[in-house]
């Protein structure tokens, strides 16, 4: 699934964030079905079945992205190195509580970045998606005292708040190898993996400053998105947008808002590049970049409640 003569990186190996208590983050994210665990220094968030880890929380004053980090393959290390040498990427110390592991530099507005060396945690192929239906003559019931709580598959994309997302769409690409998918100008930008991944394996949304606008975990169906929707409610945690269908990946979503102001998504049927596949990448106008069908949007879906960056 490596697309030959490209240096570019294969997955988000996984996203930080730091937040004011993570015992409230820990109800959030077991309510939303992710493998919450306890590690040293604060939280771990898994999915069911898979070993791969997608996230990490510390404890903070307040929520903020502490950083992310990128996927590559084994062959790529010496390349990437040279390559950021090259552009003259500032190398920095690993964040407070995070592996020192691979190459720590600075990103784009300031955030700290990390590559190194994982297996490919972005998907290989398009994830499977299920019409769940029954044919005439039987129930297609399902009660709620027995319906099956969601647990989502595997880390979609991440998307983030910049300050200038025109830029930072052309940093991404020369530094990550990162490739425009489809956009809408300044106001947002889907990146996909040149060696494959959904549609937009990281998206970049407009703003004053950084910041996390939301994580999209993959799930098997409408009905699961629904379902998601459903269970986040019953948990207490009714704030959000949707359920509806994008325009651009084309996936069906529900957003649950955290207690701080950002998103979690349950995503379905999102759009796929291959490795092999020279996607048309394209502007759109804002109404045709955002949702096909929905409730109206909220007010504050776009609205960066973090912090500006630390000095």
């Amino acid at each position: 699934m490596k697309r030959p003569n490209v240096l570019a990186v294969h997955s988000i190996d996984h996203f930080a964030l730091e937040v004011p208590d993570l015992e409230v983050a820990r109800r959030f994210y077991e309510a939303f079905g992710l493998d919450v665990r306890d590690e040293e220094g604060g939280l771990a968030l898994y999915t069911a079945g898979h070993s791969h880890c997608w996230g990490r929380l510390f404890k903070a004053a307040a929520k903020r992205l502490h950083y992310i980090s990128f996927g590559i393959f084994t062959d790529d290390e010496l390349a990437f190195s040279t390559h950021l040498d090259t552009l003259g990427a500032k190398r920095i110390s690993a964040p407070a509580g995070a592996n020192a592991a691979g190459i720590w530099f600075e990103g784009f507005d300031g955030l700290p970045l990390n590559i190194r060396v994982g297996e490919k945690c972005s998907p290989n192929a398009k994830t499977r998606f299920e019409t769940i239906s029954t044919p005439a003559g039987k129930s297609g019931a399902v009660f709620n005292s027995a319906a099956p709580k969601v647990y989502p598959r595997n880390l979609s994309h991440f998307a983030i708040y910049t300050s200038d997302v025109i830029s930072a769409t052309a940093w991404y690409d020369k530094v990550l190898g990162l490739r425009l998918s489809d956009g809408s100008g300044p106001v947002v930008a889907f990146l996909h993996g040149a060696h494959g991944s959904d549609h937009h394996l990281f998206a970049l949304v407009g703003s004053t400053h950084r910041g996390m606008h939301h994580a999209s975990w993959d799930v098997g169906s409408f009905q699961e998105v629904g379902l998601g929707s459903a269970q986040m409610f019953r948990a207490g945690f009714k704030e959000g947008w949707g359920v509806g269908r994008h325009v651009l990946g084309g996936n069906y979503f529900y957003y649950a808002r955290d207690p701080w102001g950002s998103y979690c998504e349950f995503s379905a049927d999102i759009d796929y590049i291959p490795a092999d596949c020279e996607w048309p990448a394209a502007q759109h106008s804002p109404e045709d970049s955002f949702y096909l069908w929905g409730p109206d949007v909220p007010s504050e879906l776009v609205t960066n409640f973090e912090p500006g960056a630390p000095a």
